[in-house]
C-alpha cells in the first residue's frame, strides 16, 4: 500500500473527503517527524512506538573497489510494533 492508497482507504472508512484524509495523514506524519526531531517518542497504543536511536561510527567497504570507508554516526528512526499489531498478524 502506498500513500495514495492509504489516503483513499482513510477517506472511505472515515467517511471523509480525500482532501480531508490527506490533511489528516500529513498532520500525523508531521507530528511524528517533529517529535522524533526533538528526541521524543510517539506511542500509539495497540499499534506501536516510533523512536530515534543513535547509530555509531562504523567502517564499511566501497563495493566497487573494496576499499574501506568511514560511515559517520547517525540518528535513525525505529518502529517497535505493539502487542495488538503483532497479535493481528499471527
Amino acid at each position: 500500500m502506498n500513500k495514495n492508497e492509504l489516503i483513499v482507504h482513510i477517506a472511505k472508512h472515515a467517511d471523509i473527503s480525500k482532501a480531508a484524509a490527506t490533511r489528516a495523514l500529513e498532520a500525523m506524519i508531521g507530528a511524528v517527524k517533529t517529535t522524533l526531531k526533538k528526541g521524543g517518542t510517539v506511542s500509539l497504543v495497540g499499534f506501536g512506538t516510533f523512536a530515534v536511536t543513535k547509530r555509531a561510527d562504523r567502517t564499511g567497504r566501497n563495493p566497487r573497489t573494496g576499499e574501506p570507508i568511514k560511515i559517520n554516526a547517525a540518528k535513525v528512526p525505529k518502529f517497535r510494533p505493539g502487542k495488538a499489531l503483532k497479535d493481528a498478524l499471527n
